[in-house]
């Protein structure tokens, strides 16, 4: 379910393209009249066997009605990006969740409320699967390496579900049961094999980020996932490549970038430095090795290659 809700029937939409591609096991909650009226929003989700994930951006404020939301039989986290998202008990006390934070709740609700210009990622989960106390709600950051990893494995399942067999479907609904549960109790379980994907995808992201941090090394990365160096490597090696290997051929992806992108650094040793390359001759022998030809050969082979720059359009004057 991907798209952008505007428009005179925008909440009509909506609920339409929730009913075809989502479904019944999770029924939309009962909106206000002022709500439904003011609907704009865009939506990211996918069902999964009986695991939701949608990740929600509400332009306008949103309320529930008065009736209960929910099910006995959910599990449920918010995890909120931006805004604020308000979760009332069955006692109708609301607990605030503002950006930067999750919430977990397992039962049914008095009613829920978003700010406008909410972003959030909302994953409802079967209890029988995620033990959480009924009526009880837990929090914590969302920056928590679990939640990164549970949104990194989410994304790979949105972007390849339409291509999964019956066996992938179970694999991909499995770990992320397993990550909503290692999220809720702070802790990944490192000897559960279905973590390694997501795992691996998590800790690339992270890396890709951090390219040129001089501390960027796998025991960071296994320190900032909250693994051990041990469970990391494993991650990896499901595709034939260190940590450590994927750290220097991605800086040596992107100093060959660097090489012929216009107003780059006048020197080899700069290049080297940005991508923390010991020095000149270690980065040329490192890109050598990956790319056959050393930077210098390489700048110079790019640049001849270049169409030559269009000539500017002559102009004639009033």
């Amino acid at each position: 379910m991907n798209g952008t809700f505007t428009g005179a029937d925008a909440y009509g939409d909506f609920a339409r393209t929730w009913e075809t591609r989502i479904g019944r096991p999770f029924p939309l909650a009962p909106l206000s009249p002022a709500t439904i009226a003011a609907f704009r929003a865009r939506s990211h989700g996918f069902r999964i066997r009986d695991v939701m994930v949608n990740g929600f951006t509400t332009e306008a404020a949103l309320r529930t009605t008065g009736t209960t939301v929910g099910s006995d039989d959910h599990v449920r986290l918010w995890i909120v990006r931006r805004g604020a998202w308000h979760l009332g008990d069955r006692r109708g006390t609301e607990h605030p969740a503002p950006a930067g934070r999750f919430m977990a709740q397992a039962g049914r609700l008095s009613h829920f409320t978003a700010a406008p210009h909410t972003t959030a990622q909302v994953v409802v989960l079967p209890a029988a699967a995620v033990p959480h106390p009924r009526d009880r709600m837990s929090s914590g950051p969302a920056t928590a390496a679990e939640l990164r990893l549970l949104t990194a494995h989410a994304d790979m399942i949105r972007r390849t579900l339409d291509n999964l067999g019956p066996a992938g479907l179970d694999a991909a609904r499995d770990t992320l049961i397993e990550l909503a549960r290692a999220a809720i109790q702070g802790t990944v379980d490192e000897t559960e094999p279905r973590l390694a994907p997501a795992l691996a995808h998590a800790a690339r992201a992270l890396a890709d980020r951090r390219l040129t941090d001089p501390t960027l090394s796998p025991t960071t990365l296994a320190r900032h996932l909250h693994v051990s160096l041990r469970t990391l490597q494993r991650a990896f090696a499901a595709d034939g490549l260190s940590v450590s290997a994927y750290i220097r051929d991605r800086r040596l992806d992107e100093a060959r970038r660097a090489l012929t992108t216009p107003g780059r650094p006048t020197t080899i040793a700069e290049i080297a430095a940005r991508w923390q390359f010991a020095d000149s001759g270690h980065f040329a022998r490192a890109f050598r090795r990956r790319h056959g030809q050393n930077p210098t050969d390489y700048a110079a082979s790019a640049t001849r290659e270049l169409p030559p720059p269009r000539p500017a359009p002559e102009s004639h004057g009033p």
